[in-house]
């Protein structure tokens, strides 16, 4: 990755504002065309959003997109529309007992109008406030109570795929269980024993910077520093680690790249969180795994100007040549980057960055998004309800949309992809302008 040592958050602005306009226009298309009986809107298909039954992880992001609209542009109809959503669509996440993904779902929703209360964007309601609120103590009990013991005394919150599973995705989703400690909240169980929801976002945490991180320590002949695992594989019966595996990726001794970034931007923002309320018990391990992820995506996951491909072994990776020292070329014949990679690793290396005070990562950052909110990815046709283009959900599987006439999946979006690229984006317009720092606590 070739970083921008010069550019400054104010020079995206342009390009920042434009995101907006074009964003307005995405969130309206899909509010008057998509309906929400056919389950959550999950990637393109030629331009339009469309439902993948696996589980419903995507929801919050559709829905909290107005919310992060309104955030940036106070355009009031977008806050009614996040509002509304909120209300008729998002009750079902909250005690849903089958998934990891709570802070996908519910920080995005209620954690936003929450902080949107807090930080005096939107007028001050005592029931309005203690909805939201109640709403996100359920969420995270409901998150904490997916759990492994592990044989070292530790633990994680398993995966959709059951108690064996750790995926690297849920350290992001931890905001879930953060928020609903900080609200005050415990676990409740058998015999009315409290279990501690901050010992639980430690334990995972710590879970997953041991075993979904590499370290360059000789773990196998694969290990590289930086690199992590989809999803590891334990035996429930004693506590112990098996194996690496992947569900999204090329296999258990590659990096996903989307699973690299959902580290990159985990670990960042715990940092952040557990600074914010003055425990450092596990700062160690989270500075160690933040920086080892993010110094493998700058040195070995992306192209020059900071977008990945899906996967560091695609098979057909190595018949582009040295990718690395050119910009990612999305109409490539043979593997196809993800864009929302970068959209979430870009506010992994800013946050991160910030919280160091290093401009390597921070710069990074910026140089992501400088390339990530211009042509080609950009969405700026009215017709295409996605917003950053060139986006690929599961490739192994074969999901992701092939135009004709092309190899590889290019020219889709997806929810997670949009909404974090306006995350990002209204992270750099916060720093740009000297607004209030954006975190999701309190």
């Amino acid at each position: 990755m070739k970083i921008d040592q010069q550019i400054q958050p104010a020079n995206l602005t342009r390009k920042i504002n434009r995101l907006w306009e074009l964003s307005g226009q995405k969130i309206r298309s899909i509010e008057r065309h998509y309906d929400p009986a056919n389950g959550s809107p999950v990637f393109t298909v030629r331009g339009r959003y469309t439902a993948r039954a696996w589980t419903e992880w995507t929801q919050g992001f559709n829905v909290g997109a107005a919310l992060l609209q309104f955030d940036a542009t106070g355009e009031a109809d977008f806050l009614e529309l996040g509002r509304t959503q909120t209300v008729r669509l998002m009750a079902p996440h909250l005690s849903h007992f089958g998934v990891h993904d709570h802070g996908f779902n519910n920080v995005s929703t209620y954690g936003n109008l929450l902080r949107l209360i807090g930080e005096g964007r939107i007028a001050e309601n005592p029931w309005e406030r203690a909805f939201y609120e109640l709403a996100l103590k359920l969420s995270g009990a409901t998150q904490a109570r997916r759990w492994t013991p592990l044989k070292n005394g530790g633990g994680f919150i398993y995966s959709f795929n059951g108690p064996h599973s750790l995926l690297v995705d849920t350290i992001r989703s931890l905001r879930a269980l953060a928020l609903s400690h900080q609200l005050g909240h415990v676990l409740m169980e058998e015999n009315d024993r409290r279990v501690s929801l901050l010992d639980r976002i430690k334990a995972h945490a710590a879970a997953t910077a041991e075993f979904s991180v590499y370290y360059g320590q000789g773990r196998d002949i694969y290990d590289v520093r930086g690199r992590t695992a989809h999803e590891c594989i334990f035996n429930t019966n004693d506590g112990n680690f098996r194996c690496a595996n992947s569900q999204q990726g090329y296999s258990p001794w590659s990096t996903w790249t989307r699973g690299l970034a959902w580290a990159m931007c985990g670990f960042a923002e715990q940092l952040e969180f557990m600074r914010a309320i003055g425990d450092d018990s596990i700062t160690p391990q989270l500075r160690k795994a933040a920086e080892a992820t993010c110094d493998f995506y700058i040195r070995h996951a992306t192209a020059a100007d900071g977008i990945p491909y899906w996967d560091t072994a695609a098979p057909q990776l190595h018949l582009l040549g040295d990718w690395r020292s050119r910009p990612a070329d999305p109409f490539n014949p043979r593997e196809p980057v993800d864009s929302s990679a970068a959209a979430i690793a870009a506010q992994g290396l800013l946050r991160l960055g910030r919280h160091l005070k290093n401009k390597r990562y921070w710069q990074a950052g910026l140089t992501v998004l400088n390339a990530l909110f211009d042509e080609p990815y950009i969405s700026a046709d009215s017709k295409h309800q996605g917003l950053i283009l060139h986006s690929v959900y599961h490739r192994p599987i074969g999901w992701d949309y092939i135009p004709r006439g092309r190899a590889v999946p290019c020219g889709e979006s997806s929810m997670w992809g949009d909404y974090h690229a306006r995350e990002a984006a209204l992270y750099v317009q916060r720093a740009a302008t000297g607004a209030r720092y954006l975190t999701f606590f309190l």
